[in-house]
C-alpha cells in the first residue's frame, strides 16, 4: 500500500516560481543584449561610414588600389586636397589661381548655379567665412514661454524690406534638415560660453547631448 500522497498546492507554489526565475532570466539576458547594442552599435557605425567613405574614394581609381594597397587613392586625395588648401591660402600665386577658377565657374552660365549654391553652403560649415557661428536663443511661443537653439545667419534684412528682423537658421533634431525663418531681432538672445559646435551638437541632438557644463546663463531679455 502506497502512503505516499501528493501535495497540489506545493505544485502550485513551485510554478510561479520557476517562471519567476525564467523571467528574470530573459530580463538580464535582454538587458545584456541592448547594452551590447549601445557598446557596439556607435562603434561599429563608425567603422562602417569610415569604410564606406574610404572605399567609395578608393574606387574612382580601381586599378591603382588593386595594383598597392587599398586606401591608397584615398590618401591621395587627403594629400592632394590639404596641398591645395594650403598653397591657395599661403602664396600669392595659388590665391590668383584658385580666385580665378572660382570666378569661372561663378559666371560660367548653367554651371554658376550649381557652384555657387555648394559653395554657400560647404563655406557656412567650415572655412573662415563660416555662417553657423553664432548660435542664438529664438522665443518661438510666448504663453507659455517656449525658445530654441539656432544660429543667426543674417543680421540685416532691410535690402527686403524688413528692416527690424533677422534671419535664424532652426537645424532639426536628428537629421540633415532646418528651416529659416525671419524674426524680430528682439526675439533673439545669443549664447553666451556656447560655442557654434556646441550649440548644434545639442540641438541634432535632441537636448540628450547636453553643452558643456551645467553653469551656462542663457540671458533673456529684460
Amino acid at each position: 500500500m502506497n502512503l505516499e500522497t501528493s501535495n497540489p498546492q506545493t505544485k502550485t507554489h513551485l510554478k510561479p516560481l520557476e517562471e519567476s526565475k525564467y523571467s528574470r532570466i530573459l530580463n538580464i539576458l535582454a538587458k545584456s543584449f541592448f547594452q551590447g547594442l549601445l557598446i557596439l552599435g556607435p562603434f561599429l557605425v563608425t567603422v562602417w561610414i569610415i569604410w564606406y567613405v574610404v572605399s567609395s574614394i578608393d574606387s574612382l581609381i580601381p586599378s591603382l588600389s588593386e595594383k598597392t594597397y587599398p586606401g591608397i587613392t584615398f590618401l591621395i586625395v587627403i594629400a592632394t586636397t590639404t596641398l591645395i588648401g594650403f598653397l591657395g591660402s599661403k602664396f600669392i600665386l595659388g590665391r590668383v589661381v584658385v580666385d580665378s577658377f572660382d570666378f569661372l565657374l561663378e559666371k560660367t552660365p548653367g554651371i554658376k548655379y550649381i557652384y555657387t549654391s555648394l559653395k554657400e553652403v560647404m563655406t557656412s560649415f567650415v572655412g573662415d567665412k563660416k555662417k553657423f557661428n553664432q548660435p542664438v536663443l529664438i522665443k518661438t511661443n510666448e504663453n507659455p514661454e517656449i525658445w530654441r537653439v539656432g544660429f543667426l545667419t543674417q543680421s540685416d534684412l532691410s535690402s527686403v524690406g524688413y528692416p527690424d528682423y533677422v534671419s535664424v537658421y532652426l537645424p532639426h533634431s536628428y537629421a540633415v534638415s532646418g528651416w529659416v525663418v525671419f524674426v524680430l531681432a528682439t526675439n533673439i538672445v545669443h549664447l553666451e560660453n556656447v560655442s557654434a559646435a556646441q550649440a548644434m551638437k545639442f540641438a541634432v541632438s535632441g537636448g540628450i547631448a547636453g553643452f558643456h557644463s551645467d553653469d551656462n546663463v542663457f540671458k533673456a531679455p529684460e
